[in-house]
């Protein structure tokens, strides 16, 4: 199973530290160990993907530790401060973000007991009843894959090139962006916006919202070296799908040294002013997905949300920057079977930012009690409210808009992670918008579930 290590409840946790950057995927897992890897250099059967199951899971965190190297974390009594005042996480550069607490019995990640816990989301204060509209770049991102030569590949005299703004219209179409009628909110607003509602219910003022202000910014490129991914063809020859090498694929993405340069796409997207520390970017794919480990067997990561993150400068009070992002594919239907397809990736990641921005990146902010998840096939201790539901029969929630069914994922409520019951969100439900998801909170866990 291809992420079986990360994503079984007896799997050990992914590495956390002060200098190191968080990702937080959502994966498909297997069934692709038994793909024949034989119709041509690279090129896997178009239907190979359909017998994959979704699952959800952390991936280990890989770029820009030594950015961070002087990075400090707040003390106690300053964290404990700012999430009582709700002001945001201290001492960093970042999108807007209010802190809060609870208190549930619990074990931290080493174990030892713990009873209250803290919390960073995007936004404001629920009962300040502000709105707070912030920046979403959306990056569209050409894959171009070479041959042996150093060339496009070029198969039966197509170029094998994806095109991510094809989809960009769709996208900004979509529940992620447009506005909608959902329950938890009197006005029509974006998905994620009233998910965050409906987690806050007990304190939310009609007049508080969390919006994204999308913006189609410059399209970026990378080319994909030959042995670095695989790719599957549509009937008529055109490209259906490109598996890539996480390694390679990433590292594409995030600048590696500072000061930053634009041989990356984050770099490029930064130095144009286009990706700040106050903005949501995504850098939006067409049916590119990853492989982890350089194993084509280890596959499918659909998406995974983190932050660039970079040291400060005089110009900030020399804070650590934070440049809150999302890599997600538009997802061909039927490609993967079921229900998976469209904006499915985009929302999940989407609300894992809203509810957990930094990944848990100073050990305190949205660490929580472990959990299980209702399939049984995630446990963890962060507050990561995709990965919970990702793994049940049908994780998503079709909505009709602008002429196009969507299918955005169902999320999880923050009273689930605060193991409270009766739950205090929306109809006392643990997720939305679809509340039988999650029909009763996690058994109290121990470390990895064991």
């Amino acid at each position: 199973m291809s992420l079986q290590k990360k994503l079984s409840p007896h799997s050990g946790r992914r590495t956390r530290s002060l200098i190191a950057r968080s990702i937080a995927g959502l994966c498909l897992s297997a069934g692709l160990a038994q793909a024949t890897f034989a119709l041509g250099p690279n090129e896997i059967p178009i239907d190979a993907l359909k017998g994959l199951n979704p699952h959800t899971g952390s991936l280990t965190a890989k770029h820009g530790a030594a950015k961070l190297s002087g990075f400090a974390a707040a003390d106690a009594g300053t964290i404990q401060n700012a999430a009582t005042q709700g002001s945001g996480v201290p001492g960093i550069d970042s999108v807007a973000n209010f802190t809060g607490s609870f208190v549930a019995a619990g074990l931290d990640p080493l174990g030892n007991p713990q009873s209250k816990w803290y919390y960073a989301m995007v936004g404001s204060r629920p009962d300040d009843g502000r709105a707070v509209s912030i920046d979403a770049p959306i990056i569209p991102v050409v894959v171009k894959l070479l041959d042996a030569s150093g060339n496009v590949l070029v198969v039966n005299n197509i170029p094998m090139i994806s095109d991510g703004r094809k989809d960009v219209g769709l996208v900004l179409d979509s529940p992620v962006f447009a506005y909608h009628h959902y329950s938890t909110s009197e006005a029509p607003t974006q998905i994620t916006d009233a998910i965050q509602r409906a987690s806050f219910w007990n304190r939310a003022e009609d007049s508080w919202h969390t919006m994204l202000r999308p913006q189609v910014a410059t399209t970026r490129v990378i080319e994909l070296p030959f042995g670095s991914y695989y790719y599957g063809l549509n009937p008529d020859g055109t490209l259906a799908f490109v598996l890539a090498s996480d390694p390679v694929f990433s590292n594409l993405l995030f600048p590696p040294t500072y000061p930053v340069d634009n041989t990356t796409i984050l770099g490029a997207a930064e130095l144009a002013g286009e990706v700040t520390t106050k903005t949501i970017a995504t850098l939006l794919f067409d049916n590119v997905y990853l492989y982890e480990n350089n194993d084509p067997n280890q596959c499918c990561v659909l998406g995974y949300h983190e932050f660039d993150a970079e040291p400060g400068t005089a110009a900030n009070g020399n804070l650590p920057r934070f440049y809150v992002m999302n890599y997600s594919s538009w997802i061909s239907p039927g490609l993967f079977g079921g229900g998976f397809q469209d904006v499915t990736a985009l929302s999940h990641e989407m609300a894992e930012i809203f509810a957990d921005p930094f990944v848990g990146f100073d050990n305190v902010h949205n660490i929580t009690p472990w959990w299980l998840s209702p399939s049984g096939g995630q446990c963890n201790d962060i507050l990561e409210v995709g990965d919970v539901i990702e793994g049940n029969a049908t994780p998503t929630y079709p909505i009709t808009m602008n002429g196009y069914v969507y299918h955005p994922q169902n999320e999880t409520l923050l009273s689930w992670f605060e193991f409270q019951s009766p739950s205090r969100a929306f109809g006392h439900a643990y997720s939305y918008p679809d509340p039988t998801q999650v029909p009763a909170l996690s058994p109290v866990e121990t470390v990895n579930c064991k």
